[in-house]
């Protein structure tokens, strides 16, 4: 009889492409994955892999159990999640990755609502790129990634990506700015403007380069951090002007350190999208999260969870 526990691994291996990127994301040797690969093949009197030097490929037998493989998983993930009470659970977790404007000034508000309802489970959350971010949910050390931005040359097979919102982009100015006391400006008005951006191999000034460009204003580049409270810091202080979603000022607004001017046309805006390893099956608790999120992204609806 096929061994639900050899049928996970087997999975992985799959899915990871090879038996060393399987036992690492297991945390088991490599001998071991390939024993339990090695049983599984000798209790189905068939070879499931070809071996090749850049890692293994399914042979006619392994396309066929993997199909049922994947609804064997489907099932018992469902099975779990109709069965599963989140709210007796010990404990629980999620693991989520974020890039940074959503990691810094959205996550962590939402995560601590999330724990006032559900003491008992936790949430991890990290500040990644958009690479790292689908590279860590295909090797399963992530739940989710939530991604502000373009999955522009991202191999999104097996991946899954739901649109949740679309986040206007501001111009920021520092008080004492020429423009500061306007209501809205121009991309005219843009021209020759001293700009504090992100560093140059950044998506977001990739992004904001492009869409620069796209506009035909044309910037000089006063100064370059890699973090979003540097970038406010130094608009604050006169440096030059930048763009941020209004959400990463808020705080400045109420305040005073900062201004936010919409372009006139909106021609600047981002895409807040849910990532996750279509290949994979939600837990309870990811579930659990998720359905909480609706509250703040309805979109979320969506996934039908």
């Amino acid at each position: 009889m096929l061994n639900l526990y050899k049928l996970e691994i087997f999975a992985i291996v799959v899915q990871s492409g090879s038996f060393s990127a399987a036992a690492d994301r297991l945390l088991m040797t490599q001998p071991a994955v390939s024993q339990h690969i090695q049983d599984l093949e000798a209790s189905l009197g068939a070879r499931l892999f070809t071996r090749g030097r850049r890692g293994v490929s399914l042979t006619p037998a392994g396309e066929t159990l993997h199909e049922y493989t994947r609804t064997i998983l489907r099932l018992v993930a469902d099975a779990e999640n109709a069965v599963t009470d989140v709210t007796q659970l010990a404990s629980g977790h999620v693991s989520v990755a974020a890039t940074p404007g959503v990691s810094v000034y959205r996550l962590p508000d939402w995560v601590q609502a999330f724990r006032q309802q559900y003491a008992n489970l936790s949430v991890s959350v990290q500040t990644s790129i958009t690479p790292q971010i689908v590279a860590d949910l295909r090797s399963g050390q992530l739940d989710l990634g939530l991604i502000e931005g373009e999955l522009d040359g991202v191999e999104q097979n097996g991946l899954g990506v739901l649109a949740l919102e679309t986040d206007e982009q501001f111009v920021i100015v520092g008080p004492r700015h020429p423009l500061a006391g306007r209501a809205s400006v121009t991309c005219d008005d843009l021209n020759g403007q001293q700009f504090v951006m992100r560093q140059r191999n950044s998506q977001t000034r990739i992004w904001l380069d492009g869409k620069l460009a796209a506009a035909g204003i044309q910037v000089q580049v006063a100064a370059e951090f890699d973090n979003m409270e540097s970038i406010k810091r130094s608009v604050a202080k006169g440096v030059g002007i930048t763009i941020l979603p209004e959400y990463a000022v808020h705080s400045e607004l109420e305040i005073g350190m900062l201004h936010a001017l919409p372009i006139e046309g909106k021609p600047m805006q981002r895409t807040l999208k849910l990532v996750w390893n279509d290949e994979s099956y939600f837990s309870p608790v990811t579930r659990t999260f998720l359905r909480f999120l609706e509250s703040y992204l309805p979109r979320l609806a969506e996934l039908r969870l």
